[in-house]
């Protein structure tokens, strides 16, 4: 296991943030609070919810937006969905992670426990492929070679998700 997946999965200490930082996070909550409405209806979870994609996105250094395409497509927003392979909660996580990382202890139906993990996985698959999100998807998925899987997930970014400009754009992306 790679050493930076692991101490990124284990970072629970925050950096302090600036200002500008704090207002980005809520101007961003804000403007997605209604467009996951649709999937929870709970202000107060809503708003909760994405705060942490928010802040779990930051510490992997992903776009916030393309985490929530994610978690659209694995699991419509339910933390206790479990896939017919095994996978589990807002990210569909497979069990094998908490083995691998030696934490056999995590609940993988934690929510904020596997925006923890599935962030950090997803980081990883997109360093490992050179900043191609794409093929990190298609790792992320275990799709093995198949484009169905990064395409539902773009078209949910982009369909859905996505704010213009360059903070919400993958680390490759916005360099160019």
């Amino acid at each position: 296991m790679p050493t930076s997946l692991t101490q990124t999965l284990e970072a629970v200490v925050e950096a302090p943030r600036s200002a500008e930082a704090i207002w980005a996070a809520r101007q961003w909550v804000t403007r997605m609070e209604p467009r996951l409405a649709r999937f929870i209806g709970d202000a107060d979870l809503r708003r909760r919810l994405l705060e942490r994609v928010y802040h779990e996105a930051a510490l992997a250094g992903l776009p916030p937006a393309l985490v929530m395409a994610v978690i659209q497509v694995e699991s419509a927003f339910e933390a206790e969905a479990v896939s017919h392979a095994g996978a589990r909660g807002l990210m569909q996580v497979m069990p094998f992670w908490v083995d691998e990382l030696g934490r056999a202890q995590d609940d993988l139906l934690d929510p904020w426990l596997n925006l923890r993990y599935g962030c950090t996985i997803l980081a990883h698959y997109l360093d490992a492929e050179h900043g191609d999100v794409t093929r990190a998807l298609v790792r992320y998925n275990g799709s093995h070679g198949e484009t169905w899987y990064p395409e539902r997930v773009m078209r949910a970014w982009l369909g859905r998700w996505h704010i213009p400009g360059p903070d919400n754009l993958p680390r490759d992306t916005a360099q160019r």
